[in-house]
């Protein structure tokens, strides 16, 4: 714990006072190269130099930097770029100079994006064996819990879903030049006009009265025409041999379909439609619908976590769909075992995570002390005393707070980051820099006690 904290200290940048956070991110970086070669693959994916013209691009170094320091900061690309002149701390964590005073939001962007989770979980995991080593974590216990991390879409009523479905369709059929259009012998039409007052008037109808289901029925109509337009103009694309790329028009036909049976099924036929058939929205179609408890139904992905002793998390996965908590306690142990080689001699979760099945398996992993906040007929809980099971349910009620410091602390309620690889990717760019204000403060508070 010393010789990080006078590491530290030495490498103290003037500006650094003002920020310690960053202090720490520089200092690790700085020290372990090594972990830039995590991310390297991912970076020259991006990066292909020729060798001739301007070669105005960050560094894999700068990359990781400016990843870190958005998320810390919470702050999108427009506001990041405007930070690399506007604040001195930036520019000097970044390791921006005369020549390269700073990049275009969209530079940024093409090289952050490009980060896989699969990489940032490699990251997380090599940075998290650094603090263990330096002895800011024991993995002497784990404590488990999962949330819900919502994706930035709005509310997924059938008549926003065939809204989104209209206008999405005339935007790409807009995309075609009239050139093209023009030897086609085709004309688009625009329903939007149209299909707008429907929107409004089934927002303010009464769900289930006559004049909602004669104007959805009217907004049905209008959605088929915009499918029969978008097959038209496939069919016609198809067979002629103009030079155009239609792979969106494509990939969107099957998509409006959907909505258009599930909201006809629905609405007209009063169908049940299963959850696994539904499409939560068309712009971020990896969205899934969370139940848990009695709660509001939540839209976005449940998030896996488990933390140590010290509040560092140590595992994070984004799930798909909806499984029971009961279902992610032997694969989470596995991980941990797997990725840090040690252990732990106690594990605590929610009640959510008790099964018969899971208590044995954490007994087959040699685990002393595994305790579920709620077990129910035979299981009981594993323990060295009644002392122990209240000190360690007591100390799994903390996961709720780590959750709230992560989704208050880096703005993780809502991720506005598009696509599930860049969800998960923003969800794990959010704990590693969770993790350097954990072990920050644990420094902090070491060199308060030292003086």
């Amino acid at each position: 714990m010393k010789t990080v904290q006078l590491k530290i200290l030495s490498n103290l940048h003037p500006n650094w006072e003002r920020d310690p956070i960053l202090a720490l991110m520089d200092t690790i970086l700085s020290n372990n190269l090594g972990l830039y070669d995590i991310v390297k693959k991912d970076y020259l994916k991006v990066r292909k130099d020729n060798g001739f013209g301007r070669q105005d691009s960050p560094s894999l170094e700068q990359v990781v930097r400016g990843a870190l320091y958005m998320n810390f900061k919470s702050v999108d690309y427009n506001e990041f770029e405007y930070d690399q002149y506007d604040s001195k701390i930036c520019e000097t964590f970044l390791q921006l100079n005369l020549l390269h005073p700073g990049y275009t939001d969209s530079t940024w962007q093409k090289y952050i994006s490009e980060i896989s989770a699969e990489t940032l979980t490699k990251l997380k995991v090599e940075l998290n064996k650094i603090f263990i080593q330096a002895g800011y974590e024991s993995l002497s216990k784990l404590r488990e819990d999962s949330t819900v991390v919502q994706c930035n879409i709005r509310y997924p009523t059938n008549n926003n879903l065939v809204w989104d479905c209209i206008r999405e369709a005339h935007s790409i059929l807009k995309k075609i030049p009239s050139s093209v259009l023009l030897r086609l012998g085709i004309k688009i039409r625009n329903f939007k006009k149209q299909a707008k007052r429907h929107h409004f008037t089934l927002n303010v109808a009464k769900k289930g009265s006559k004049k909602y289901q004669e104007t959805f029925i009217l907004q049905l109509g209008i959605l088929l025409k915009s499918i029969h337009q978008l097959e038209r103009v496939i069919f016609l694309l198809k067979g002629s041999k103009i030079d155009f790329n239609f792979s969106d028009m494509e990939s969107f036909l099957p998509v409006i379909e959907k909505v258009y049976t599930n909201a006809r099924r629905h609405e007209i036929l009063s169908e049940k439609v299963e959850n696994k058939d539904k499409i939560f929205s068309i712009f971020e179609q990896h969205t899934d619908i969370i139940m848990k408890g009695g709660r509001a139904p939540e839209f976005g992905h449940k998030v896996n976590l488990t933390s140590g002793a010290s509040s560092l998390i140590l595992y994070c996965e984004t799930l798909e769909g909806n499984p029971s908590d009961t279902k992610l306690f032997q694969p989470t142990l596995d991980k941990i075992l797997t990725s840090y080689g040690t252990i732990p001699g106690s594990f605590s979760c929610d009640g959510g995570y008790a099964s018969l099945a899971n208590l044995n398996y954490a007994k087959e992993k040699e685990i002393k002390n595994i305790v579920f906040t709620k077990v129910v007929g035979s299981l009981q809980n594993v323990v060295s005393s009644k002392k122990m099971e209240t000190q360690l349910k007591k100390w799994r009620s903390g996961m709720e707070a780590i959750i709230s410091n992560l989704k208050r602390g880096f703005n993780l309620r809502k991720v506005n980051w598009k696509g599930k690889a860049h969800f998960e990717a923003k969800v794990l760019w959010s704990v590693i820099v969770y993790n350097f204000r954990v072990i920050t403060s644990r420094i902090l508070e070491q060199l308060v006690l030292d003086n």
